[in-house]
C-alpha cells in the first residue's frame, strides 16, 4: 500500500468536500497506519498553519460523523506547499523522490497534460501512480493526446483515471443484483426491457462553481463519464469475474456497440437547456463568474441504443439537470407491458420498473398486482434500502488508488470511446442543431 498522498491543487473544491473526509474515513476505519503522509500543494499563499486551520474547517463542515481525533489526524498527517503545478522545477522540492507516491491531480482537465509533464520531470519514484479526475480531457482529440502523454510517461497500470460513481453503493450492488440473481438474468434483454433511464437530477444550482462549470457544461459534467459509465454497468455481458481487464473489457464492449450518431441522429436524440432566474436564484447567466458567450447548459439529455443481440430496441435515456424541482438521482430500468390481460373491464397495468436509487442508496421493484376482490388491478412495490456502504464513494476510490487496484477507474480505451459517442452531438450543439432551450430554476419543466 502506497504511504503518501500528494493532492496537487489542495485548497480546492473537490479537496475540501471529498478528499480531505474521503481520508478521514479511510483513518477511521483503520486503512491508514500512523505513517501516512498528505503533502498538499495549492497555489494560495498560505502557511502550514492557515492550511491546517483551513482543513480541520473543512473536515468540520464536510465530516462532522466522523470522530473528531480521526479529523485531527488527517490535518496533522498534512503539509502544505505553495507551488505551480505545471513548473517541475517549482514541484521537485515538494514530491518525494525516494517512495514512491500517489499523486491526485485535483485540477482543471485544461491543465492535465502540462502538471502530468511536470511532475514526470519533477522525478516521481518508481512505483507512483497518477490519479485524474474526470472529465478526462476536454474533447476526444484531447483525450487521445493525453493518452500518448501518459503512455510515454507512466505505465497503463499506474494510470487512475477516476470517476467517483464506480465507487456509489448502489451502483456497486447494481452489480450485485444483475449478477448474483438469476431470477433477472433471463429477462435481461431488450425481449423485456423496453428502456433504461439512467438519470442525475439535482436541486442544487450553480452554488459558487462557475470558474469550473462555465467551461464544462451538464453533458461533459455529468453526461460523458459518469452516465455512461452506469450504462456500461447496466448494459454489459456478465464478466468472467470482477478484476481490472475482465470488468473494463465488458464496459469497453458496451462503448464500442453504442449506435454511432449522425448529426441528424444527435440533433433529433438530444436536448440542452439553461435555468432561467426561480426560486431565489438568478438566471444561469446572472451567476459571478459565468461568461453567457459560452452558451454553457445546465440540462442535458440523450438517447441511445446499442447494436448487439442483448439490447436491439431498447432505449438508453442519459438525462441530468441543475436546479430541477426535486433531486433524482436513479437507474430506472422500464420492462415491457405483459401481451394480454385477463382480467375483465377495461383495466391496464403499469409496466414493471426496477429501480436503483443513488443517492439516497435504495433498491425498489414495481409491480401490480389486484385487491382483494381479484377484480381491481393495484400496484405493488418490493422495496429495500441497502446497508450503509463502509467508506463513502471517495473513500473506496483513495483506498483502490493507494492499494494499487484499478479495476474501478477508467482504462485509456473507455476514455476515448467515451468521448466518440458524444462527439457527435457537441457538434451538432455547436453548429446550432438543436436549440438551448431555458427552463424555469426548480420548476421541473425542461
Amino acid at each position: 500500500m502506497l504511504g503518501e498522498l500528494v493532492i496537487l491543487g489542495a485548497t480546492g473544491d473537490l479537496t475540501a468536500r471529498f478528499l480531505l473526509p474521503a481520508l478521514a474515513a479511510l483513518r477511521a476505519g483503520g486503512h491508514l497506519g500512523d505513517g501516512f503522509r498528505v503533502t498538499c500543494v495549492g497555489r494560495e499563499d498560505w502557511t502550514g498553519d492557515a492550511f491546517h486551520a483551513w482543513a480541520a474547517e473543512q473536515l468540520d463542515r464536510h465530516a462532522p460523523d466522523i470522530p473528531p481525533d480521526r479529523r485531527r489526524e488527517v490535518v496533522a498527517a498534512s503539509r502544505y506547499h505553495r507551488a505551480d503545478v505545471t513548473d517541475a522545477h517549482a514541484l521537485a522540492p515538494v514530491i518525494p523522490h525516494d517512495r514512491p507516491v500517489a499523486a491526485y491531480l485535483a485540477l482543471p482537465p485544461s491543465i492535465f497534460a502540462a502538471t502530468v509533464s511536470a511532475l514526470h520531470a519533477a522525478g516521481t519514484a518508481n512505483g507512483s501512480t497518477v490519479v485524474l479526475e474526470k472529465p478526462f480531457g476536454e474533447s476526444l482529440d484531447d483525450a487521445i493526446e493525453l493518452n500518448r502523454l501518459l503512455s510515454r510517461l507512466y505505465p497503463e497500470r499506474s494510470i487512475f483515471r477516476v470517476d467517483h460513481f464506480l465507487a456509489m453503493g448502489t451502483v456497486l450492488n447494481l452489480l450485485g443484483v444483475r449478477l448474483a440473481n438469476r431470477v433477472l438474468e433471463p429477462l435481461w434483454s431488450s425481449a423485456h426491457i423496453e428502456r433504461v433511464d439512467i438519470v442525475w437530477d439535482e436541486s442544487l444550482a450553480l452554488e459558487g462553481r462557475a470558474g469550473y462549470y462555465d467551461g464544462v457544461g451538464a453533458l461533459k459534467d455529468m453526461l460523458q463519464n459518469h452516465l455512461l459509465q452506469l450504462l456500461c454497468l447496466v448494459a454489459m455481458e456478465p464478466p468472467i469475474s470482477l478484476g481490472d481487464r475482465d470488468l473494463r473489457d465488458r464496459k469497453m464492449d458496451v462503448l464500442r456497440s453504442i449506435r454511432p450518431l449522425t448529426l441528424h441522429d444527435a440533433a433529433e436524440r438530444s436536448r440542452r437547456a439553461r435555468y432561467t432566474a426561480g426560486g431565489g436564484v438568478p438566471a444561469y447567466v446572472d451567476e459571478p463568474g459565468v461568461d453567457p458567450m459560452h452558451r454553457t447548459e445546465t440540462f442535458a439529455e440523450l438517447r441511445l441504443e446499442i447494436d448487439n443481440w442483448r439490447w436491439r430496441d431498447t432505449t438508453f435515456r442519459l438525462r441530468t439537470g441543475k436546479a430541477m424541482r426535486t433531486n433524482r438521482q436513479e437507474v430506472a430500468v422500464h420492462f415491457r407491458p405483459v401481451p394480454h390481460l385477463p382480467f375483465a373491464g377495461d383495466v391496464q397495468a403499469v409496466p414493471n420498473v426496477l429501480r436503483f436509487g443513488l443517492e439516497p442508496e435504495s433498491v425498489s421493484l414495481h409491480l401490480t398486482g389486484t385487491t382483494t376482490s381479484g377484480d381491481v388491478l393495484t400496484p405493488l412495490t418490493l422495496a429495500a434500502t441497502p446497508a450503509p456502504a463502509h467508506l463513502p464513494p471517495y473513500g473506496r476510490l483513495l483506498l483502490d488508488v493507494l492499494n494499487r487496484d484499478p479495476a474501478l477507474s477508467i482504462r485509456a480505451d473507455e476514455a476515448e470511446q467515451s468521448w466518440r459517442v458524444v462527439t457527435p452531438v457537441l457538434e451538432a450543439w455547436a453548429k446550432d442543431l438543436v436549440p438551448l432551450s431555458e427552463y424555469p430554476a426548480f420548476s421541473g419543466e425542461v
